[in-house]
């Protein structure tokens, strides 16, 4: 499909001008803003990482009932954020070093040009809803920790205890294997410890209007620092909405993907006109240009993980990763599982 475009004029303080004023003769050419999709698709789509299989058809069902946008994709990552088994977010999330369960959060709206985030959050299962909340009734963006915890409960969330038996379980096992040096014993000596784990759910939706949302949510780094928020509640990095242009978000190496703004950029790069899977891979490539030696190996290739998925205002989607991935989709009939654009194949 090749996308028709169209142009805006450019009237605001970026311009030093006010709505209304008197341009100059060819001032407009040189100030308009970039080109933005034209609405063709009249198809209700969702596109989310690799563990959004439920989120985009729940999702898609919403939307095809008329359910707003980010109601759909809430509901749809709401999934995970209450599954015990989904390690990566919510309840039964991976805590942090010291056994506490830290949530993050945002989201945004691409009708009313809103957002709201949360960070740091505890004993709240869907930091998801807060987040919305937050762009609903306050004048803010972004609520962290203790706040961010009083916020949720003059709003009725319940406070619960968010570690399962078995994120319990994991945590331990952790602390006592982390040192030959220290006060823990290790336990399991024959049990071969696991990568350090990481997730997130990243989901953007459009529906048959064009109206688009995103939402990104995550327990964060499995046995971080306490306080350490990755790039997920952080409009522009761990999503972004522009109604005009589209949807991006991200999951994976958050530090990595903060430093460039990865989801506003791969929007940006839909703007000029890239597919979806085109600009999630051109932000990768600014990502490794921007990775601190350390982080790459001998073959200047990241030694971590980062994806994005993105969908245009057109309803075209696409998802592109550091090395071979999956991304689900529901592109108005079913929800897929499909395989990511990539920068490098893995090692055999």
């Amino acid at each position: 499909m090749t996308p028709e475009y169209s142009r805006r004029e450019f009237l605001g303080t970026a311009s030093g001008l006010t709505a209304g004023a008197v341009i100059a003769p060819g001032l407009a050419a040189q100030a308009a803003a970039p080109a933005v999709h034209v609405r063709k698709s009249s198809t209700n789509v969702a596109v989310a990482s690799g563990n959004g299989l439920r989120a985009v058809a729940k999702a898609g069902e919403l939307m095809a009932q008329g359910v707003d946008t980010l109601d759909a994709a809430i509901e749809g990552v709401k999934i995970q954020e209450l599954d015990p088994n989904d390690p990566s977010v919510g309840y039964g999330g991976l805590p942090n070093e010291n056994g506490v369960v830290q949530l993050d959060a945002s989201c945004m709206h691409g009708p009313t040009k809103r957002a709201g985030a949360v960070g740091a959050l505890e004993g709240i299962k869907t930091p998801s809803v807060v987040a919305k909340y937050v762009l609903l009734y306050t004048d803010h963006i972004f609520l962290v920790g203790e706040g961010a915890k009083k916020f949720a409960l003059s709003y009725g969330f319940k406070e619960e205890d968010l570690l399962t038996d078995s994120s319990r379980q994991r945590w331990l096992r952790w602390r006592a294997n982390r040192s030959e040096s220290d006060d823990w014993i290790n336990v399991d000596e024959d049990e071969q410890m696991v990568p350090r784990p990481t997730g997130t759910i990243n989901c953007n939706v459009v529906n048959a209007n064009g109206d688009i949302s995103s939402v990104t949510t995550t327990s964060g780094l499995s046995w971080k620092i306490p306080g350490r928020v990755g790039d997920s509640p952080i409009i522009g990095a761990g999503q972004y909405t522009d109604n005009d242009v589209g949807a991006a978000g991200s999951t994976g190496r958050g530090e990595s993907n903060i430093k460039v703004c990865g989801a506003f950029l791969t929007v940006e790069f839909m703007r000029r006109g890239l597919k979806p899977a085109d600009a999630a891979v051109e932000t990768l490539r600014r990502v490794v240009a921007t990775s601190e030696p350390r982080l790459l190996d001998e073959h200047g290739r990241p030694r971590f993980s980062l994806n994005f998925y993105a969908v245009n205002k057109n309803g075209e989607f696409g998802a592109g990763s550091v090395y071979p991935s999956r991304y689900a989709a529901f592109d108005g009939s079913e929800a897929l599982r499909l395989d990511t654009a990539y920068l490098y194949e893995r090692d055999a």
